[in-house]
């Protein structure tokens, strides 16, 4: 057996030196990475093959084939895996290319009754047709090529994801006109000089009025897993509340009122809230959705009986990112309604109540910062 060959000395630059240091210290970096970068400057410093080999714990042939990479190909080289052959693609790329077509349409597609491929019924699918399709080199391929083949291409046909089709064709208008309304929240007076309040109004409803069979453990210092408040994980269902809510614009005040339902009775019932609370010359401008409610006829009926008090500007449809009651309602199911137990109706609509209470004690007036210029770039997102 001819002797091995003496590997010569490592010369590191001051910036090798720092980065392979940086390299052994980082939490992040693959092991085998750091491992090598110790090598490099351990050989750099004198340290013998097998003393390096005996104090990191790998081979002394990993060591020498470690020196050997980056005396002959660089450093870069020898922290990382040289190129392997390995065994030649099995699979043509045109045979790749109809696994591909496959994938992006629906087993209904080619007579199969599923509605969405799995991996596994992918494989199987081209196992029975790959040599009609003209493809034999992919008659035998399992679920594990199949899976790498689509992974190469960011293709997952089991996932559904689901994206929005604009359908109100008067988006671009509607949404320009909320706008406008967010913009003048700090005049006073509209068009015609009248004093003119506006507000963000919406329904959140479904509230659930969850109680405890058990009541709940406070928490309890020093004693391990006794630091978290306990609850039972059975409860009881009283039933459902809806809040109806709007939020002054300019003074960030809250009117709300929670009732069973949402209907138009309800709406119609927020609205004399709204006709009540302010002065008879004032207009009350709303920013709402199109829930039907809003236009039935027996809210229309009511708006007669107080002709010019209202004045309704719509969002567009599937677009209640533009109405900023929104963000309250966020808030509210952060602050309270997330883990809220009760043990009625009655006491969460109370809860609910004396929530927007304690809020309006110190107001704070939402400000939307998105101009209406702005929206000449939607069409660009």
């Amino acid at each position: 057996m001819p002797p091995r060959l003496t590997l010569q000395p490592l010369i590191l630059t001051e910036d090798d030196r720092r980065y392979l240091t940086q390299l052994t210290r980082s939490r992040t970096a693959q092991h085998t990475q750091v491992i090598r970068a110790q090598m490099l400057l351990a050989y750099c410093d004198g340290e013998p093959l097998q003393a390096i080999s005996d104090r990191l714990h790998v081979a002394r042939n990993a060591v020498r084939r470690c020196i050997g990479k980056a005396l002959e190909y660089g450093l870069q080289q020898a922290l990382a895996d040289l190129p392997r052959p390995g065994r030649p693609r099995q699979i043509t790329p045109e045979a790749r290319a109809w696994i591909i077509g496959l994938a992006c349409q629906k087993p209904t597609a080619v007579g199969w009754a599923p509605e969405f491929w799995s991996e596994a019924l992918l494989a199987r699918y081209v196992r029975e047709h790959a040599v009609d399709a003209g493809h034999p080199s992919a008659q035998h391929v399992q679920q594990g090529t199949i899976s790498k083949i689509l992974s190469a291409h960011d293709l997952h046909p089991h996932r559904m994801s689901y994206y929005l089709q604009r359908r109100d064709p008067d988006f671009d208008q509607k949404m320009v006109q909320v706008l406008h309304v967010y913009e003048q929240v700090e005049f006073d007076l509209d068009a015609e000089g009248r004093p003119t309040v506006r507000l963000s109004y919406d329904e959140k409803p479904g509230i659930q009025a969850l109680g405890n069979t058990a009541p709940d453990r406070a928490p309890r210092p020093d004693t391990p897993g006794q630091g978290t408040w306990q609850r039972d994980h059975e409860y009881v269902r009283h039933g459902t509340m809806s809040l109806l809510a709007g939020i002054d614009l300019a003074t960030g005040e809250l009117i709300g009122i929670v009732r069973p339902r949402h209907r138009s009775a309800e709406f119609v019932e927020f609205l004399q809230a709204l006709d009540a609370k302010y002065p008879a010359d004032v207009k009350i401008q709303v920013v709402l959705d199109n829930h039907s409610a809003h236009t039935s006829k027996e809210t229309r009926a009511y708006l007669a009986t107080v002709p010019n008090r209202f004045d309704f500007v719509f969002t567009p449809k599937h677009a209640s990112w533009l109405n900023l009651i929104e963000m309250f309602f966020a808030k509210l199911s952060k602050q309270l309604l997330h883990g809220i137990r009760v043990q009625s109706r009655e006491e969460l609509a109370q809860r609910i109540l004396a929530y927007l209470d304690w809020l309006n004690q110190d107001p704070v007036p939402f400000r939307w910062k998105w101009k209406p210029e702005d929206a000449k770039s939607m069409d660009a997102i």
